[in-house]
């Protein structure tokens, strides 16, 4: 078990979690960061009193500064803040709770210093997989996922990496599982934040309900555990009871199940290869009255079936769609544009800029910065033409 950890995006659903585990643990938290909740930073500073802090958005730093200025600690901001988050000596292990490709960065620094990282951060993976999982095989660092579906693969593969045939992905279907695309045009945000199973912040409960979640996690299980996407089958469980599966070469299926609960693969990632006891809700299986399975509808979600897309086509595209996706949902929980428009804008980008080279870093973050400056540019054009 890791002894000090650093939280990026401590102020999120998943940082709060974490720091909840961390507590109940009796780990050390060295660093926090945040984006700009300022108020709630300053609470888990005095909480967890680390010896680091940093804020991405400028005028919150400055504030968190003024709030602070009793205590002895060093505050950063920006993108060099995250950074410094991961490089302190006496960090063992990295929560990437941040959402979107700012995590990119730090978890490559935090991989340079072969620190443990707790990935909870999907679109490092999406974006820059390849680069990723070879800097953390060059460097030696363990990558642990946190992600439910990731965590659940991972705990049937130990010691089976060599045996496995098929990758069962699982996924609730969202709050609109079954819903025709002309019933979900008029989806408000308060809807698609309204997850049925589990409790997660704004922009991965509209991922999930537009699947485009899922798709993101498919790209992600490829690199994680080096398969191919014809290696990887989705398959919709309503009940989120059982989180992954895996099938062995013989045919034998493995599957982890608990309650939809993140807080066991938060502290399983923190533990790992170690149990501990834990305060969550056991499953009881008395209680169940039917488990479902179902293959996804990708005419009704065209979101998970563009990602696939973009896994087999690979290249900048997924960088390019995980982009457009972020940008996309920022409008849409804006109130912007509507529930539909999302695949809409993340599919013509994608079409645009999929082909964009992608063979380092900088390249990376080009494709990134082009989509979702593309996705701007076509709120402003709707808008010119009275589309909004």
């Amino acid at each position: 078990m890791m002894n000090s950890i650093s939280v990026l995006g401590s102020t999120g659903s998943i940082g709060r979690q974490t720091l909840d585990a961390a507590e109940r643990l009796g780990l050390r938290v060295e660093a926090l960061t945040a984006q700009k909740s300022v108020k709630l930073l300053e609470e888990q500073i005095r909480r967890f009193k680390p010896r680091y802090a940093a804020v991405f958005d400028g005028a919150a730093a400055a504030d968190l500064r003024v709030r602070v200025a009793d205590l002895d600690l060093e505050i950063g901001e920006g993108m060099d803040g995250l950074r410094q988050a991961t490089a302190l000596a006496s960090v063992e292990a990295v929560v990437t709770a941040v959402s979107g490709s700012v995590g990119l960065q730090p978890t490559l620094d935090a991989i340079a210093e072969k620190k443990r990282i707790c990935l909870a951060n999907k679109e490092t993976l999406v974006c820059a997989g390849s680069l990723v999982m070879a800097a953390a095989r060059d460097y030696g660092a363990e990558i642990v996922p946190v992600d439910s579906e990731h965590s659940a693969i991972f705990q049937c593969l130990e010691g089976r990496r060599d045996q496995l045939a098929r990758i069962l992905l699982t996924g609730s279907g969202g709050p609109f599982r079954g819903w025709p695309r002309r019933r979900t045009k008029d989806v408000t945000p308060a809807q698609a934040v309204a997850h049925p199973n589990w409790s997660m912040g704004a922009k991965i409960s509209v991922d999930s309900a537009t699947m485009m979640n899922k798709g993101l996690e498919f790209i992600e299980a490829m690199h994680l555990f080096s398969v191919t996407p014809d290696d990887i089958q989705v398959v919709v469980h309503p009940q989120s009871v059982i989180h992954s599966m895996v099938e062995l070469t013989d045919g034998t299926v493995l599957a982890q199940l608990a309650v939809p609960d993140m807080g066991l693969p938060i502290q399983y990632a923190l533990t790992w290869p170690d149990r501990t006891a834990s305060p969550y809700e056991r499953l009881d299986f008395r209680a169940m009255k039917d488990l479902t399975f179902e293959a996804p509808d990708l005419e009704k979600t065209p979101c998970l079936g563009l990602a696939m897309d973009c896994a087999r086509r690979g290249g900048a595209a997924p960088c390019v769609m995980s982009a457009a996706n972020e940008a996309a949902v920022a409008l849409f929980l804006e109130g912007h544009i509507g529930f539909n428009d999302i695949y809409d804008l993340v599919a013509e980008t994608v079409e645009r800029l999929g082909d964009a080279p992608a063979d380092s870093l900088e390249a990376i973050l080009e494709a990134d910065a082009a989509a979702r400056e593309l996705v701007r540019e076509k709120l402003q054009y709707f808008r010119a033409f009275g589309i909004d």
